[in-house]
């Protein structure tokens, strides 16, 4: 009996490391590409690029914000065991530059934001640094396919052509949401195209599809807003007669609460139109969760409030 028993617990645990071992291999039953990244923005384009050829970590899930991220034991463990690591450049990532500099001298570590052309790139109002929340202009963001398709295609190159043809395929339909996004927000008056959010996320956005954007804070979430910047945007919404502010799921609402109670103050109604994916998307599983789901959401959420 006691020697039947240790067969099956040695057959099932046979069992559990060969299914732990598929995972790790794509359908032509070679070992897939690991790669690590930082956001889930940049996690999707190499998702849809790879396919079943990759092996993809996020390190920022829903509701991180990227800007105060610290890397944990875990994640420098992540990063080590990879064979790409990809993250957004720019700054966004303000306190893993350092780690990142260390990993590219053992691997392949790419900032996506470096491949998209320097005349497409915003700048901060009060210095000379970029805008680093490049996602939000599709038309830029597609220079990242490129860039993730050279790459892996540098570790795998007898998948090419797969890596390509999936590429193609991907920036298809982001070209097909980027027409979206311009016929859905043409549909708001124009007086009315004016989004009000907690942090500068959606300077890109706004550049993009004809919004004027304001932020209580500035590009990161890092800086410090006080009442006289909550006074400031609400003298702004009350002279401009702005209904609707937006709270961001990767930012506390209390910034934004402020505002909305301190136009109440001077009489003048402002409601929270809805919350946005900034920094970080949805849930894995949820149409939120990839970059398209998450984009449209934005869309269909300002569009509804503002209109």
């Amino acid at each position: 009996m006691k020697k039947w028993l240790v067969s099956i617990a040695a057959i099932t645990v046979m069992c559990f490391l060969t299914a732990c071992g598929n995972d790790q291999v794509n359908g032509d039953g070679k070992e897939k590409i690991q790669v690590t990244t930082t956001t889930g923005q940049v996690a999707d384009v190499v998702k849809n690029i790879g396919k079943d050829k990759v092996e993809v970590v996020s390190l920022m899930g829903p509701g991180v914000d990227p800007h105060l991220y610290q890397a944990s034991q875990g994640d420098i463990q992540k990063l080590n065991q990879a064979d790409l690591i990809f993250y957004n450049g720019l700054h966004l990532e303000g306190k893993m530059n350092e780690i990142f500099e260390k990993m590219s001298n053992d691997k392949q570590t790419v900032a996506v934001a470096d491949s998209i052309p320097e005349t497409m790139l915003l700048r901060t109002k009060d210095s000379n640094a970029h805008d680093p929340h490049v996602w939000f202009d599709i038309q830029a963001w597609i220079h990242t396919i490129d860039s993730v398709e050279k790459e892996l295609t540098k570790i795998s190159p007898e998948n090419e052509s797969f890596f390509q043809e999936n590429a193609l395929a991907y920036e298809k339909e982001l070209q097909e949401l980027d027409q979206y996004a311009k016929e859905q927000i043409a549909t708001i008056p124009e007086e009315s195209r004016v989004l009000v959010t907690a942090h500068d996320a959606f300077g890109y956005f706004g550049h993009a599809y004809g919004l004027e954007v304001m932020g209580l804070q500035g590009l990161s979430t890092d800086s410090e807003y006080g009442l006289k910047d909550v006074q400031g945007l609400v003298d702004i919404l009350v002279e401009r007669n702005i209904k609707a502010v937006f709270i961001e799921s990767s930012i506390s609402e209390k910034s934004i609460q402020a505002v909305v109670e301190g136009a109440k103050k001077q009489k003048h109604e402002v409601v929270i139109g809805g919350e946005l994916f900034s920094d970080a998307m949805g849930e894995e599983g949820t149409e939120e969760g990839t970059y398209a789901g998450m984009f449209k959401h934005n869309v269909d959420t300002i569009v509804s409030a503002l209109k």
